[in-house]
């Protein structure tokens, strides 16, 4: 996976957190479970606020 592949971040995120709630994870915590997923593969340091924060309303819709 990719920083641009969202919704799949976000399943990923659903899976290995089921008991967080994604509202309340900030973005340096967000960002280092993401580079912790099996399945990323992108360089970490691509990342910014805009795409952490897209991944966390995906990852709250995905709960929902």
């Amino acid at each position: 996976m990719h920083w641009s592949d969202i919704t799949d971040i976000a399943i990923e995120l659903c899976e290995a957190h089921p008991d967080v709630d994604p509202q309340y994870v900030n973005f340096v915590e967000l960002r280092a479970w993401i580079i912790a997923l099996d399945n990323f593969e992108d360089d970490p340091e691509r990342c910014g606020e805009k795409i952490l924060e897209a991944i966390q309303m995906a990852w709250m819709d995905e709960r929902d």
